[in-house]
């Protein structure tokens, strides 16, 4: 599975982007796929995830209820919609994916398959 994370930009707080995740591969279909974002300095970390079929999805804390992770399996692709954006939401944001079930939460690098990331701003 080959991955493409696009959409970034710089956003003022309180603003809206959406990423997208372009999937090259015939059983993309067939995997759970994230978002996971890195700020200078700071480790990466999970944001939101969404099972194979797109009928679950999970979150981390600090992006619920602002963040909306979907997907089109006949586009290969997997979005991100982030609302509500915050100055502390500014990272390098990464799409992944993995063969296993959907879990509730990921560590850091806990997908098989990576994307180069896009770059997300927002100012205060």
């Amino acid at each position: 599975v080959q991955l493409q994370a696009s959409g970034g930009g710089l956003v003022q707080a309180g603003g809206s982007l959406r990423l997208s995740c372009a999937a090259s591969g015939r059983t993309f279909s067939s995997y759970a796929t994230g978002w996971f974002r890195q700020a200078p300095g700071k480790e990466r970390e999970f944001v939101a995830a969404i099972s194979w079929s797109g009928g679950s999805t999970s979150y981390s804390d600090s992006v619920k209820g602002r963040f909306t992770i979907s997907r089109d399996n006949a586009k290969n692709t997997v979005f991100l919609q982030m609302n509500s954006l915050k100055p502390e939401d500014t990272a390098v944001y990464y799409c992944a994916a993995d063969p296993l079930p959907l879990k509730s939460y990921y560590r850091g690098y806990g997908m098989d398959y990576w994307g180069k990331g896009t770059q997300v701003t927002v100012s205060s």
